[in-house]
C-alpha cells in the first residue's frame, strides 16, 4: 500500500485531484485538460498526462481502459481518507449531492488497510497510556466506580440526544440516580435513557467478553437498548430509510447477515483496538442491521471494544449531535471516514482528559 499521506502535490495536481474526487466520476485526459485550461492554467497535454501518471502511481487515482478509452477516477483508499470540506458539502441539498446511493460491498476490502496514520496511532496510544497511568494513581475502587457512573450518565444523555431525545444532562442524572422522571418527557424518552444505563453497565461488567466480537454479542446489546421501545429484535427483514440522506442500506436479510459477518471478521482480524472501535462505530451504522437503534448499538459496541482492551470508553459529551450525524452521512454517501475519524480522536482525547483524571 502506497503511503498516500506522504506524497507532496503541487497546486495543479491538487486542483486535478479535487476536481475528479468532488464529482465522483471518471474523466478522460481531454476532460482534465479542458478543466485545467478553464482554470486559466497554461499547460500542455503532456504535462497533464504526467500529472495523472504521478497521481496514479501515488495511489490517489486509478487508471482504467486503454487508448482513447482511458479514464481516471479516485482510488477507494484515497476517497476513504481524503479531507472533505464538510460545510461546503452540506451546503448542497440532499437531493442534489452526487452520492453512492447503495451499500458498497467492497467496503470491507477498502477498510482492511490502515485507517489511522502512524502519527494518529502514536497519539492515540499516548492517550491510552495517559489514561492507564491516571487509573493507577487512583486509590480505592469507590472513585473508579463513580467515574464509570459519570461516564455512563453522560453517555446515556448524549447518545440519546443524538437520537432526538430531549432529556437534559441534569434530568438524565436524576432519572438514573434517583429514578426521577423529568416532567414533560415521553415514556419512550425515559425508557431510552434507562436502556442506555443497562447496556452501558453490561459492557463494563463483561468487558473481557468483547476481546472477540460476535453477532450474538451485538444482538444482545441491541436488545438491551430497545427493550420496551416497541422495536423488533434481531436482524431486520424489510427496507429502511435514513433521515437526511438518499443512501439506502441493504434491503434483505440475507445480505444484511452476510455484511454483518464480514464486518465482524474484519474487526476481529484487526490488531489495533482503536481501529476495531472506530470500525464498529461506522459499519454498524452503515449496515443498519436492525429496524431501529443501529447508531446506539454502534456506540455501545465501540465502547465495549475500548473497555475490552482496558481503555477508557467515550461519552461523546463534547460532540455536537449535528456534526456526528454529518460524519455518519459522509460515510454513507461517500464512503469517506475522515470526519468520523476526527470526531473519534477528539472524543477519545476528551475522555482521557476528563475522566479518571485527578490532576485537574
Amino acid at each position: 500500500m502506497k503511503n498516500i499521506a506522504a506524497k507532496k502535490l503541487n497546486q495543479r495536481q491538487e486542483l486535478i485531484l479535487n476536481h475528479i474526487a468532488n464529482r465522483n466520476s471518471a474523466f478522460s485526459v481531454a476532460d482534465i485538460l479542458a478543466f485545467v485550461e478553464k482554470e486559466n492554467e497554461d499547460v500542455s497535454r503532456i504535462t497533464v498526462i504526467r500529472d495523472l501518471g504521478l497521481l496514479t502511481n501515488g495511489g490517489f487515482l486509478v487508471r482504467e481502459g486503454a487508448g482513447r478509452a482511458v479514464r481516471y477516477h479516485v482510488s477507494a483508499q484515497y476517497n476513504l481518507l481524503r479531507k472533505i470540506d464538510v460545510q461546503k458539502y452540506f451546503d448542497i441539498s440532499q437531493d442534489e449531492r452526487v452520492i453512492q446511493e447503495r451499500f458498497n460491498h467492497d467496503i470491507f476490502t477498502i477498510l482492511a488497510r490502515n485507517i489511522f496514520s502512524a502519527e494518529e496511532q502514536k497519539y492515540l496510544l499516548a492517550l491510552h497510556a495517559e489514561f492507564q497511568m491516571n487509573v493507577r494513581k487512583i486509590s480505592g475502587a469507590t472513585i473508579i466506580k463513580k467515574e464509570f457512573e459519570r461516564i455512563m450518565i453522560e453517555f446515556s444523555w448524549k447518545s440519546s440526544q443524538i437520537e432526538g431525545n430531549t432529556y437534559s444532562l441534569l434530568d438524565t442524572e436524576a432519572l438514573i440516580k434517583n429514578n426521577k422522571k423529568a416532567e414533560g418527557k415521553t415514556a419512550v424518552e425515559t425508557q431510552m435513557i434507562l436502556n442506555h444505563k443497562r447496556a452501558f453497565n453490561f459492557i463494563v461488567e463483561n468487558r473481557e467478553e468483547f476481546m472477540v466480537l460476535s453477532r450474538a454479542k451485538i444482538e444482545h446489546i441491541h436488545s438491551l437498548l430497545v427493550k420496551n421501545l416497541h422495536v423488533a429484535r434481531n436482524l431486520r427483514k424489510s427496507p429502511v430509510g435514513i433521515t437526511g440522506t438518499n443512501y439506502r442500506p441493504l434491503d434483505n436479510q440475507f445480505q444484511i447477515t452476510e455484511a454483518l459477518t464480514e464486518m465482524i471478521t474484519l474487526i476481529n482480524d484487526k490488531k489495533d483496538f482503536f481501529e476495531k472501535s472506530l470500525l464498529s462505530l461506522v459499519l454498524l451504522s452503515y449496515i443498519q442491521a436492525f429496524a431501529d437503534g443501529n447508531k446506539r448499538t454502534a456506540r455501545l459496541v465501540s465502547n465495549a471494544l475500548l473497555l475490552a482492551y482496558n481503555s477508557v470508553p467515550m461519552s461523546y459529551r463534547a460532540v455536537s449531535e449535528v456534526e456526528y450525524k454529518k460524519a455518519s452521512i459522509l460515510f454513507y454517501e461517500q464512503n469517506n471516514i475522515a470526519y468520523f475519524k476526527q470526531i473519534f480522536i477528539s472524543q477519545y482525547e476528551f475522555a482521557v482528559k476528563n475522566y479518571f483524571n485527578m490532576n485537574f
